[in-house]
């Protein structure tokens, strides 16, 4: 009589499909991830009253400390030294596309003045969509 061997099979993790979930969860995160121009902290205002923005719009952040950041919605962020520089950058945003919005994202306890000065350096320069960036106001209990 014959003796049939039996072959002993290692149990196997099928491990080729893990490839493409890890390339799937990259992908979504990808595009799922918004990413802000200007990388500056600040305290934003509330508001009650809150409309939409323009994807690809300037953005100008002032810091608490007066610090100036500067985008044009394309591309990384950079810091303003003085308002001289800010005028070129306006100028050259606008020169490429008259209609373009700015973002002023403004420190709530900023100095007055110096948000004054970028405004009028806005308003001077003739942009004419100018919005700020605020928070939701927190509804109040009834």
């Amino acid at each position: 009589m014959k003796r049939l061997r039996v072959r002993r099979v290692d149990a196997v993790i099928p491990t080729a499909s893990m490839a493409d979930i890890a390339f799937l969860l990259i992908i979504f995160f990808m595009l799922t991830t918004s990413f802000s121009p200007v990388k500056m902290s600040v305290d934003l205002a509330e508001a009650a009253n809150r409309e939409e923005v323009e994807k690809l719009a300037a953005i100008i952040a002032i810091g608490p400390n007066g610090d100036i950041e500067i985008s044009d919605g394309l591309q990384p962020g950079n810091k303003v030294n003085n308002l001289d520089e800010l005028d070129i950058f306006i100028k050259e945003v606008l020169a490429t596309d008259p209609t373009k919005q700015f973002i002023i994202k403004a420190d709530k306890n900023i100095h007055y003045g110096a948000f004054n000065a970028l405004y009028e350096k806005l308003r001077s320069n003739n942009c004419r969509r100018i919005a700020l960036l605020t928070e939701a106001k927190p509804e109040a209990p009834r």
